[in-house]
């Protein structure tokens, strides 16, 4: 560089680029609230991963077929919010482990539905445990009313998340 020669941004008019503030990426809300959810999920698949052996969208296909019974894998990526190619590479590892089975749609023979097996329920009803004592854990330190409004905060943001018009469009809106 040239002496008090300064960098902007690629398009951007040098007294543009000089009125905006560099993005702090530590202290930057998605940011945080993805190295949080990475960290819980990571630590969280070290227990139930050593032990039994599973990934975590392996996990979440387990709980959610532990929670709705028997469900299509397109109903467990929109809950688990999992993408469908991830939801299907679980349901086949899952398969290959005897932990679920796959039974057609005879109305839509394009989709099957999935089930726990007795293995796969063995395996779901000691994780669920482990996972309640973890979450447990990580909130020790907050009281119930903390807990509570932690949870309603969690829910506006998704709900804000869920409902806004510009998720595919210009975030900046």
């Amino acid at each position: 560089m040239h002496g008090n020669m300064k960098t902007t941004p690629r398009g951007t008019a040098p007294e543009a680029a000089e009125a905006i503030e560099p993005l702090r990426l530590e202290s930057f809300l998605p940011y945080r609230l993805n190295v949080l959810a990475a960290e819980v999920s990571h630590t969280l698949a070290r227990s139930y991963g050593e032990r039994f052996g599973i990934s975590i969208p392996e996990w979440r296909v387990l709980a959610t077929l532990g929670q709705f019974g028997v469900i299509t894998a397109r109903d467990v990526g929109r809950h688990s919010r999992m993408h469908k190619t991830t939801v299907s590479r679980a349901v086949a590892a899952l398969e290959r482990r005897t932990f679920v089975q796959r039974r057609a749609n005879r109305a839509d023979l394009r989709e099957a539905f999935l089930a726990l097996t007795e293995p796969g329920r063995q395996v779901y009803f000691e994780i669920v445990p482990m996972a309640r004592a973890f979450s447990e854990r990580i909130c020790a330190g907050l009281d119930a009313g903390e807990r509570a409004q932690l949870e309603s905060l969690i829910d506006r943001l998704l709900a804000e998340v869920d409902g806004a018009a510009w998720r595919d469009g210009d975030a900046a809106r």
